[in-house]
Protein backbone atom coordinates (compact mmCIF):
# COMPACT_ATOMS: atom_id res chain seq x y z
CA UNK A 1 0.00 0.00 0.00
CA UNK A 2 2.67 2.03 1.00
CA UNK A 3 4.10 1.83 -2.35
CA UNK A 4 1.34 2.38 -4.36
CA UNK A 5 0.61 6.40 -2.17
CA UNK A 6 4.56 6.89 -3.91
CA UNK A 7 4.02 6.10 -6.87
CA UNK A 8 0.71 7.88 -7.00
CA UNK A 9 2.32 10.88 -4.96
CA UNK A 10 4.98 10.62 -7.51
CA UNK A 11 2.67 10.65 -10.29
CA UNK A 12 0.78 13.83 -9.33
CA UNK A 13 3.96 15.78 -8.95
CA UNK A 14 4.92 14.88 -12.30
CA UNK A 15 1.73 16.10 -13.83
CA UNK A 16 1.49 19.36 -11.78
CA UNK A 17 5.19 20.17 -12.75
CA UNK A 18 4.42 19.75 -16.58
CA UNK A 19 0.78 21.76 -16.63
CA UNK A 20 3.04 24.56 -14.66
CA UNK A 21 5.88 24.17 -16.76
CA UNK A 22 3.04 24.29 -20.21
CA UNK A 23 1.68 27.08 -18.78
CA UNK A 24 4.30 29.41 -18.44
CA UNK A 25 5.11 29.71 -22.40
CA UNK A 26 1.63 30.83 -23.42
CA UNK A 27 1.25 30.05 -27.63
CA UNK A 28 -0.47 33.61 -28.02
CA UNK A 29 -1.89 35.69 -31.27
CA UNK A 30 -0.32 38.86 -31.85
CA UNK A 31 -4.10 40.15 -32.20
CA UNK A 32 -4.44 39.08 -28.80
CA UNK A 33 -1.65 40.80 -27.32
CA UNK A 34 -2.47 43.85 -28.87
CA UNK A 35 -6.74 44.06 -28.01
CA UNK A 36 -5.64 42.54 -24.77
CA UNK A 37 -2.45 43.83 -23.41
CA UNK A 38 -3.03 43.37 -19.76
CA UNK A 39 -3.52 39.51 -19.35
CA UNK A 40 -0.05 39.66 -21.27
CA UNK A 41 1.75 42.14 -19.48
CA UNK A 42 4.92 41.09 -18.01
CA UNK A 43 4.07 37.56 -19.00
CA UNK A 44 6.78 35.02 -21.07
CA UNK A 45 4.53 34.39 -24.70
CA UNK A 46 5.78 32.57 -27.75
CA UNK A 47 4.89 34.18 -30.60
CA UNK A 48 5.28 32.18 -34.42
CA UNK A 49 5.41 33.86 -37.78
CA UNK A 50 7.72 35.78 -40.73
CA UNK A 51 9.75 38.74 -40.08
CA UNK A 52 8.30 41.80 -41.97
CA UNK A 53 11.65 44.21 -41.04
CA UNK A 54 14.67 44.10 -38.93
CA UNK A 55 16.62 47.19 -37.98
CA UNK A 56 19.36 47.91 -35.39
CA UNK A 57 22.50 50.44 -35.55
CA UNK A 58 25.84 49.71 -35.59
CA UNK A 59 28.11 49.90 -31.75
CA UNK A 60 24.43 49.91 -30.23
CA UNK A 61 23.31 46.92 -28.10
CA UNK A 62 19.56 46.48 -29.14
CA UNK A 63 18.41 46.05 -32.25
CA UNK A 64 14.60 45.32 -33.50
CA UNK A 65 12.22 42.97 -35.83
CA UNK A 66 8.71 43.14 -36.61
CA UNK A 67 6.91 39.73 -36.77
CA UNK A 68 3.60 39.23 -38.36
CA UNK A 69 1.57 36.22 -37.67
CA UNK A 70 -1.49 36.49 -39.71
CA UNK A 71 -3.45 38.20 -36.76
CA UNK A 72 -1.12 41.12 -37.15
CA UNK A 73 2.63 42.07 -35.98
CA UNK A 74 4.74 42.64 -33.06
CA UNK A 75 7.62 44.41 -32.27
CA UNK A 76 10.70 42.70 -30.60
CA UNK A 77 13.39 43.26 -28.69
CA UNK A 78 16.43 41.98 -29.06
CA UNK A 79 20.02 41.88 -27.12
CA UNK A 80 21.00 39.07 -29.18
CA UNK A 81 23.53 38.96 -32.07
CA UNK A 82 21.54 36.95 -34.37
CA UNK A 83 18.65 39.29 -36.00
CA UNK A 84 16.87 37.86 -38.28
CA UNK A 85 16.24 39.35 -41.97
CA UNK A 86 13.28 40.28 -43.83
CA UNK A 87 11.32 37.16 -44.86
CA UNK A 88 12.72 34.41 -42.00
CA UNK A 89 9.85 32.04 -40.65
CA UNK A 90 10.81 32.40 -36.77
CA UNK A 91 9.30 31.47 -33.37
CA UNK A 92 10.32 34.36 -30.74
CA UNK A 93 9.66 33.63 -27.09
CA UNK A 94 9.61 36.96 -25.29
CA UNK A 95 8.38 38.85 -22.25
CA UNK A 96 5.51 41.07 -22.89
CA UNK A 97 6.26 44.51 -22.15
CA UNK A 98 4.94 48.25 -23.32
CA UNK A 99 6.51 51.56 -23.65
CA UNK A 100 3.62 53.21 -21.70
CA UNK A 101 -0.40 52.86 -21.15
CA UNK A 102 -2.25 56.08 -21.64
CA UNK A 103 -6.55 55.93 -21.30
CA UNK A 104 -5.84 51.78 -21.01
CA UNK A 105 -4.58 51.92 -24.60
CA UNK A 106 -1.06 50.30 -24.68
CA UNK A 107 1.48 52.53 -26.91
CA UNK A 108 4.78 50.50 -27.57
CA UNK A 109 3.81 46.99 -27.20
CA UNK A 110 6.58 45.01 -27.79
CA UNK A 111 8.41 41.49 -26.50
CA UNK A 112 11.93 41.23 -24.84
CA UNK A 113 13.63 38.56 -26.26
CA UNK A 114 14.48 35.52 -24.35
CA UNK A 115 14.68 33.13 -26.94
CA UNK A 116 14.44 32.74 -30.92
CA UNK A 117 14.12 29.82 -33.41
CA UNK A 118 14.17 29.57 -36.70
CA UNK A 119 11.66 27.58 -38.88
CA UNK A 120 11.99 25.90 -42.26
CA UNK A 121 10.18 27.36 -44.79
Amino acid sequence: MQNYLGRTFTVAVLVATLSGCALAVRRAQVADLKYNPGRYYDKTVSVEGVVTSSWGMPLVPYKFYKVDDGTGEVTVLSQNGRTPTKGARVRVRGRVSEVASFGGQSVGLHLRESDLDFKGR
